[in-house]
């Protein structure tokens, strides 16, 4: 109603990122048929500036952090030079069955594809 973007959509524009991210690795974060999964556990976002419906942004994404089990992202949503948000998303690799599902470790030919990142 104001004119402003849903706070809820900056997960969507981060989770967006995320995915060209593996692609651009060769990867897909959800192959058909595959066993296993990377559901979040964990989101954060915060909030430096509005963003406005037909805002024209772009989203910053880096790997943060790589364990035996998951992966930690960081974006920064910018428009121009100015920060609109920034936040961190966590994803475990999980065996989706047998259910219920358990968390595995990454396969290496997936974490092999990444590198952690200090710079967005």
């Amino acid at each position: 109603m104001a004119g402003v973007v849903h706070f809820a959509n900056f997960l969507r524009y981060m989770e967006e990122a995320e995915h060209a991210l593996w692609r651009e690795a060769g990867l897909s974060i959800v192959p058909p048929g595959s066993e296993i999964g990377f559901p979040r556990v964990a989101a954060s976002v915060e909030f430096h500036a509005p963003l406005y419906f037909e805002d024209e942004f772009e989203v910053h994404i880096r790997v943060a952090a790589i364990s035996r089990r998951s992966i930690r992202y960081v974006s920064t949503i910018m428009r121009g030079d100015t920060k609109i948000a920034s936040g961190t998303v966590t994803a475990v690799c999980v065996r989706n069955s047998p259910r219920p599902m358990r968390a595995i470790d990454l396969p290496g030919d997936i974490a092999g594809r990444f590198a952690v990142s200090d710079a967005v």
